[in-house]
Parts: structure tokens; sequence; C-alpha cells
């Protein structure tokens, strides 16, 4: 009788629990299948290919809960359960199925454990020496107040084992911090709120790893494009990455090894940190599969969720031919699709609760030309000509003056609002100066209803905007005016602009780029033959 394994879905598609977890799961199936083990997938989204009736050789179309996955593990018997392919979903329930003596295939649910709770990976983080923003937990708004006096404003607040960042805040008063630690404390339940320390201007960073248990490989670290503070799946990101140093990339190296070893890791692994100072902060550790699991495999041209299922039943990574970190000669750059025009008159600001519903991804030699892919690509079709509408909060303005001059360069035209017109003209930089919309016409709104605006870029005055600023937000979507909300995304912006100008685009099939990756480790091997 043929063996039997099965895979745990995630459940309903809602922000924060994507198609990408549907993939690994799909994956995961077409492993078991040319291990020759049957795979019964169990999930209840009817959107999914995990659900198509060709993907498994069994499909339970049934609800992700405790009772329903141990009625079909009672009837089907199987050699065991992955859990880490479906999100945070399957993953909650690790912790019940294991003491209910169900085997759960891949990394042990104590290290799952580890990884969720805090105080367990506090004492995880201190026993590797490794850096972690101050932190701590709280169930009610007087414990977070005394939490959030200790460790210093701004916090981040965050319930405990949810989906998406939801209900989470970036809090920099009292004020703020009572009304928002009502919400998280509720989407939390029994389990705490979780306070950590905000580090402001950091850089983000992602990593995903598979291990064996004995072996571990990375297999992409990528650099976001927005600063730390706007949710993961929100975030544009770069493999390799663009500006980090190689002290600082062989300190992620080595902290990401020491955590996999540390949790025994068997199957996939992601870490996010946050760079700030040259300091390398682990902000969190998942176990499992991440949303950047797909992006990283189509980058490297190596199917980590399809090894990560062989190595859960048995295999070695070595034997798997995937024994060493691939870094492209090429770059490429995964940005987020976002709803908003399905909600007019939304703020389409980003923060730390998650708002895509999708993700593209764009490939090219360099970085400025795989970012312009990856915006037209998310239906952001960035201007090589026309007027630039220019409205930032004053600790950007230093920041701004040198995006404003490559794009005054560039032979853009510059409109802005007086403050930000008065630090560019100080620099040099010829601007108009636009009416604030309650002082009349001509605003940019005016300006962007008769097509004459062809970027906005506006950063955030803070975490209460100003209407002005919400309108004009607000408005791109209506007009459908590309726009960028960070001075990290505004860079990255006129880096493809200048890219498209002097360069031009040009297509070429993902296999040609992991052609290339192919023959560049035989030249390796070769070279260490001779």
């Amino acid at each position: 009788m043929k063996k039997k394994v099965v895979i745990l879905g995630g459940g309903p598609n809602r922000i924060g629990q994507g198609i990408e977890f549907d993939y690994c799961c799909c994956h995961a199936s077409y492993a078991l299948k040319e291990e020759g083990i049957e795979s019964i997938m169990v999930n209840c989204n009817p959107e999914t290919v995990s659900t198509d009736y060709d993907t498994s050789d069994r499909l339970y179309f049934e609800p992700i809960t405790i009772e329903d996955v141990m009625s079909i593990l009672e009837l089907e018997k199987p050699e065991g359960v992955i859990v880490q392919f479906g999100g945070q979903t399957p993953l909650n329930l690790a912790v019940s199925l294991r003491k209910l003596g169900v085997n759960i295939l891949g990394t042990s649910a104590d290290s799952i454990d580890i990884a969720e709770d805090r105080r367990r990976f506090k004492e995880m983080l201190h026993k590797l020496n490794l850096l972690q923003p101050d932190n701590g937990t709280a169930f009610n708004f007087k414990e977070a107040e005394k939490v959030a006096r200790k460790i210093g404003y701004p916090v981040l607040v965050r319930p405990s084992y949810v989906l998406g960042g939801r209900a989470m805040e970036i809090v920099y008063d009292e004020a703020t911090l009572e009304k928002f630690i009502v919400e998280a404390a509720r989407v939390s339940g029994e389990h705490p709120v979780l306070i950590d320390k905000f580090l402001e201007d950091a850089i983000e960073v992602d990593v995903d790893l598979i291990g064996d248990g004995e072996s571990f490989v990375i297999g992409g670290i990528m650099e976001h494009i927005e600063e730390a503070g706007i949710h993961s799946g929100d975030s544009a990101m770069a493999l390799p990455t663009f500006t980090l140093s190689g002290t600082v990339l062989n300190k992620i190296r080595q902290a990401t090894y020491e955590m996999a070893k540390e949790l025994n890791v068997i199957g996939l692994m992601n870490v996010q940190y946050a760079v700030k100072d040259d300091k390398v902060y682990v902000l969190e550790v998942n176990p499992r599969a991440s949303r950047t699991v797909p992006f990283v495999s189509k980058a490297i041209g190596v199917p980590l969720a399809k090894l990560a299922t062989k190595v859960m039943i048995g295999k070695k990574l070595k034997s798997l031919g995937f024994n060493k970190e691939v870094i492209p000669g090429y770059v490429s750059v995964k940005e987020s699709v976002f709803p908003f025009n399905r909600f007019p008159g939304v703020d389409v600001i980003l923060g730390p609760e998650m708002k895509s519903t999708g993700e593209v991804m764009g490939i090219d030699s360099d970085f400025g030309r795989a970012y312009i892919k990856s915006q037209l690509a998310a239906g952001q079709n960035l201007p090589v000509r026309g007027k630039v509408f220019i409205s930032v909060r004053d600790r950007d303005k230093r920041s701004i003056v040198f995006i404003a001059k490559k794009l005054d360069d560039l032979g853009f035209k510059i409109f802005a609002t007086s403050g930000t017109a008065s630090a560019l003209k100080k620099n040099g930089i010829s601007v108009k100066v636009l009416s604030k919309i309650a002082e009349g016409s001509p605003n940019v709104l005016d300006l962007m209803k008769d097509g004459k605006i062809q970027l906005v870029i506006n950063t955030p005055s803070g975490r209460i905007p100003r209407q002005d600023e919400v309108k004009i937000r607000s408005h791109v979507i209506t007009y459908n005016v590309p726009y960028t909300t960070t001075i990290a995304g505004a860079q990255a912006s006129i880096n493809g602009i200048e890219a498209l100008l002097k360069k031009g685009l040009e297509v070429k099939p993902l296999q040609e780029y992991h052609k290339k990756l192919k023959g560049k480790s035989k030249k390796v091997k070769n070279k260490q033959g001779e």
C-alpha cells in the first residue's frame, strides 16, 4: 500500500494569506508524486490551484480547524502532516496536532512554538547573542503604557499569532497607544499584545532558508525598497540586495544559519531583519514557507517548496543538489499589487497592516530596469516626460532635493506645495508653486483631473494625515496617476525612469536567466575540478 501524506492548505484567501502559499502547497503535492507518495490536500478555497481535481491524489474540501483536520487524519491514517506551506492558518494548529499524537513532518511543533512564543523566542536570541529591538508584552492599556515608557516611543503594537499584520500599528504617543491597544488586544484574544521599539529609517531585509536538520542553505536575501514599518507583504524588494555592505550581509547570513541550527529547521524558514547603523536586528522568524518563496524560487531557478517537501520526507539537500546559496548576476524585483481602484476615496498610504492582494516580478540585468518592469506589471506606468507634483513632510525635505534635481535633469517640470517648493528653490531647482486645495484653483486636483500631472510624490505628514494629503492620494487612483508615498520608492522610481530613457527595455524569458546561472555554476565546478 502507498504511503500517504496530508498537506494542510491556507484556507480562504484573504489579505495576508495569499496565493503564494497555495503555490507552495501545490509544489508539495507535485514533489510527493515524484517520490511515489499519495498526496492528500486539505483546503477550502475554490479559487486555488491546490483544490483543482488533478493537483493531488485526494482532496478534502474542508475548513482548516483542529476538529475537521483530526476527522480526516483518523480516516486516512497518513505517515505525517505538512503544516508549513499554508501560511499562519495551519501553523497555528501545529501544537494542538502534536498534543493529539499527530506526526508533523519537517520542523518540530516545539521549534514552531519557540518562534511564535515571545518569551521563548527572546531566550533563543539571547542564547545566540543576537540583537532584537527592545520589546515587551501586555494584555491591556496600563501594561502597554508601562512597556512603551520603558522602551521609548515610537513603538510597534501587534497582536500575537495573526496574519498580514492585522491590527498592527506604529504608535508615537500615549493617546494613540490607548486607541490601538484595545483593537490589538481584541484580535490577540488569550495571547498577549506584542510591543516592540520601532526602528525609524531602518532597512528591512527578508531571508528565505531551507534546511534538512543537518545542513542549511539560504535561498535568497531580499532588501526591501521601502523602509522598515511597511508590511513585508506590501513592500517592493530586490534580490540580490542593492545597498547592503558585505559585512552586513555576512552578519545576516551568520545569524540566519545559527537560528536555523538552533530550531533544527527541516523544510523552510523565513527571517525578517532590520538594519540600522550597520547593526542587524532580528524582527521575527517564521519556521514555514513565506510569501516570498515563489519569488525567490523564480529568481534563483530552484523550486524551494518542492525541495523542502523532499527534505521533510527524509531526503538530504546534498543529494538533491542544492548545497550553496545562489547569488544571481541579474536583478529581480518583487512588487505588490493593491486593490485601491476598487475602493474609491481610500487613502493609499502603506503601513504595518498588509493591504496588497497580489504581487508581480520584474527581472533584468540592472536594478533600474528590473524595477520599472515590476512597476509596469503592477499597473504603474511611470512617465518618461511631463509634470511631477511633489509634497513631502519636513523630515523628507533634504532627501527630496536630490530626487527633484534628477527629475529636473531628466527634463520633467516640477510642481510643489509652498513648503516643499521653498526647500527646492533654495537648492536651485526650478519649481512652480501650487495653491493648497482649500485655497482654491489651480491646485493639484485640478491639474490631475485635466491630465496635466504625470507623477505624484507625496509622503505622509504623520499618523493622522492632513485632509489635503488624503484627497491627493485618493485622487491619484481616481485619475490613474502613478504615485509613490515613500522617499525610497521615489528614488527607485527615478532610477527606473532614467534606465528606461537611457537604455530602453528588452524582454527575455525566465529560462534565459536561469541558463546563465547554470552556466555560472558549471564554470565554478570546472575551476574547482582543475
